[in-house]
């Protein structure tokens, strides 16, 4: 080359090597914008680690078990990022061991309740209580690991159906996470499945159906055993059929249990003590089955509305 001539075997050799380099030179811009991204992905998780809870455990919080009394005086939500008003002075005195069901339209303030029995917020105003002492006075984990809570959007994880059910409680043996599938009438499903209790139901139960996946979930709950039930909706995604066999399983179960069903329609397999119909974060109405009918308003109506529909079907 120097001395004017190029072979092609020159040339050759001068195309490789520009190959070879133009990936090297081509994965460092990659690598770069990699770094950037990863970088800007770290701020936020940094962000998010390092967040303090709002809701903590006082000095000396009580770390007793639970009867099941629980007290809503006077007690206002708001919503902090929305400014929305969820509940407005609400009041409800609820007994131990009894059975409670909670009605209303959507946003009317139902899964607020829920939420302050948790502890995932605090009232903005007046108090929830437990046996007579404020919820704030409790230790977090003694709180939520006396009240089972089967939710209406299950979470789940990729791992067997076992150990998801079993997740309610660690020390569980098999005779109690099958006994906890059979009340939740679930058992009848895992079954007819090749590996049973053994199946992978992949990431948040992707293999499982809508109803499957709140029985699992409703499972996982009665498996705790605890003193309180809360169902948020946990029935929603059932058949008629399955939902009575549930309640019916369930009737023995709940008996010295305090349960609050949370739910838009009327269930005719319990009796319940107490019915509050929600309205907008207010009691627009509270009795028994035949209190309500008596009145003949917005409960009245809806049960007569879902008569209808379940005859026509």
């Amino acid at each position: 080359a120097i001395e004017g001539s190029i072979s092609a075997g020159n040339i050759a050799e001068f195309i490789l090597y520009i190959t070879m380099l133009m990936f090297p030179m081509m994965a460092i811009g990659w690598v770069a914008s990699i770094v950037q991204r990863a970088g800007a992905s770290q701020k936020r998780i940094n962000e998010f680690l390092d967040t303090e809870p709002i809701i903590i455990n006082r000095d000396g919080a009580i770390n007793t078990t639970l009867e099941g009394n629980i007290t809503f005086k006077d007690v206002s939500f708001v919503y902090a990022h929305t400014g929305i008003k969820a509940l407005d002075r609400f009041n409800l005195d609820i007994k131990a061991g009894e059975k409670v069901a909670i009605i209303g339209k959507t946003g009317s303030g139902k899964s607020t309740l829920v939420h302050l029995l948790l502890r995932m917020y605090d009232a903005s105003k007046g108090t929830v209580s437990f046996d007579g002492k404020p919820a704030k006075e409790y230790d977090l984990q003694c709180l939520r690991m006396q009240i089972a809570y089967a939710p209406q959007e299950a979470y789940l994880f990729s791992d067997t159906i076992y150990n998801n059910i079993r997740f309610g409680r660690a020390d569980a043996t098999d005779t109690d996470v099958k006994e906890a599938a059979r009340l939740a009438d679930f058992e009848k499903d895992i079954a007819t499945l090749k590996e049973g209790y053994d199946t992978v139901i992949g990431e948040r139960g992707v293999m499982l159906s809508g109803g499957q996946k709140q029985r699992l979930v409703l499972a996982r709950a009665l498996l705790k055993n605890s003193p309180v039930l809360l169902l948020d909706e946990s029935l929603s995604a059932v058949d008629t059929q399955t939902e009575q066999n549930i309640l019916n399983n369930l009737k023995s179960y709940i008996r010295d249990k305090t349960t609050i069903v949370i739910t838009h329609r009327i269930f005719t397999g319990w009796d319940f003590d107490k019915i509050i119909v929600l309205d907008d974060g207010h009691i627009a109405e509270q009795g028994t089955h035949e209190q309500l009918m008596a009145l003949n308003n917005r409960y009245a109506k809806l049960y007569k509305h879902q008569t209808e529909i379940s005859s026509s079907v």
